[in-house]
């Protein structure tokens, strides 16, 4: 008996570790666990860069060089996240357990600049949004009361409506397709629809959770019944390779630019939002302005390296926090390991080529779901702040002139040239016009406190 407590011990030992931030449990504990992260954010970490470069219509290399430098910064930026790094009085990282992934908060503005002037002309974009970002988070403390969740709330349900669009000529085959609308395409979605359907609904633990996953993996096997599937990328494709920067020569665009820093604003919102959701769920308190101002920082490293490297930008991935609430297991060696696996990926351009291949109709049938949830968060935020009438009149004349009148040519055709770079997207008009409106009219100073203390705990899955 003597002889086997040791043992008995040690693995008690590693299981009570993974509910622990810092500690190394055993190995085959913690690598299913950082798997686990891996596997529900993959498929959404990669269609936001397969997306844009089908409207960008990249090749299929420039497609796998993305593809890699996604996977690449998304380790790199976790890593950041989980063992930050100070310089000073400033901590870039949360030093949490966030994980972090391709944006789909910027596919709108990202497909309308690459259907105008390509890769390059989003990475400029995104490579100039990304410095805002960072100083969002240097003066957080300064800045919070700019980005109320009644603002962000405005601008998550215009990022919804804009990506449902995209989401439905996916789901047909591809905007510009031969045979965009044809019964092969729209048999092959709603078939990966409804397997996805099926297993949040009756399955649990990482089926449900990676439930994307393998909707993506399920459509592929239909698509290739169809012989939707193209396999010339993947045979071309080197087995290793190691991803250099400047691929892309970055372009810079005022109206680009501009609607990028919108959308950088609401996805620092979204990390913020993130970072506090883990700490309630794993700490039980409230982020600190330490830990939310690195977070954000981070995300903005991540996002400018993700730019230098061809990649689309990045965030804190809602549906890892919502991960870490259900299971509680906050270990930064766990997650880890998923991290270096995203890393390792990145340096694997066949396995790049191989989802590069996926078809359009399977992406489609995959994420609608998912850019809807993007417009109902956004309504939940707006939930969370309440609707009385000063919040009323605040949404009203945001979403009259973000979503009414801006984001078409026509109508704003007369305006000053410095308004109409803001009106001619629907997205950084609704940002802009909200935080405009919000300070026009200020809340009431007797608002109860605790719907203010809950509305950064929101979760907010991509």
């Amino acid at each position: 008996m003597n002889q086997t407590t040791p043992n008995t011990q040690k693995k008690l030992t590693d299981q009570e570790m993974v509910y622990q931030l810092d500690g190394r449990p055993k190995f085959s504990i913690a690598f299913p666990l950082g798997m686990q992260h891996v596997l529900a954010m993959f498929a959404g970490n990669l269609a936001p860069m397969l997306i844009i470069a089908t409207v960008a219509k990249a090749s299929a290399s420039d497609t796998v060089t993305m593809i890699q430098a996604g996977m690449l910064v998304s380790g790199l930026a976790t890593f950041l996240q989980l063992y930050p790094i100070k310089i000073g009085r400033f901590q870039m990282g949360s030093r949490l357990p966030i994980v972090m992934g391709t944006s789909f908060a910027f596919v709108p503005t990202a497909s309308a600049a690459a259907a105008a002037g390509g890769i390059p002309a989003v990475l400029g974009g995104a490579l100039i949004g990304s410095i805002v970002e960072g100083l969002i988070g240097i003066f957080y403390p300064y800045l919070k009361r700019f980005f109320t969740p009644l603002v962000i709330g405005c601008t998550l349900i215009a990022i919804g409506i804009n990506l449902l669009s995209v989401a439905r000529d996916y789901f047909a085959g591809g905007a510009g397709a031969k045979d965009y609308g044809s019964w092969q395409n729209l048999t092959i979605a709603f078939v990966t629809f409804l397997f996805v359907v099926v297993l949040q609904r009756f399955f649990k633990g990482v089926v449900k959770t990676a439930a994307l996953l393998f909707g993506l993996v399920f459509g592929y096997i239909v698509a290739l019944f169809f012989g939707k599937v193209d396999f010339s990328a993947v045979g071309s494709a080197s087995w290793f390779t190691v991803p250099m920067p400047l691929h892309f020569i970055p372009t810079f665009d005022t109206k680009v630019i501009v609607s990028f820093i919108a959308i950088y604003i609401t996805v620092a919102m979204e990390t913020i939002g993130n970072t506090s959701g883990i700490t309630i769920a794993a700490f039980d308190r409230p982020a600190t302005a330490i830990e939310t101002a690195g977070s954000v920082i981070a995300d903005a490293i991540g996002c400018f390296v993700a730019a230098i490297f061809g990649s689309m930008p990045q965030t804190a991935f809602g549906q890892n926090a919502g991960i870490v609430s259900m299971t509680k297991v906050i270990n930064r060696w766990c997650i880890s390991l998923g991290a270096a696996v995203l890393v390792i990926c990145g340096f694997l351009p066949k396995l790049g080529a191989i989802f590069a291949s996926i078809p359009s109709a399977v992406l489609g049938g995959a994420l609608i779901s998912v850019f809807a949830m993007i417009t109902i968060n956004g309504v939940k935020m707006l939930a969370q702040a309440g609707f009385n009438e000063r919040n009323i009149m605040v949404m009203g004349i945001t979403f009259a002139m973000g979503l009414g009148l801006a984001g078409n040519a026509q109508a704003i055709a007369g305006l000053p040239d410095w308004l109409k770079v803001i009106f001619s997207d629907s997205i950084a008009a609704t940002t802009f016009v909200g935080i405009i409106t919000n300070l026009i009219f200020p809340a009431a100073k007797t608002a109860p406190k605790t719907k203010k203390a809950a509305a950064p705990a929101t979760v907010v899955p991509h």
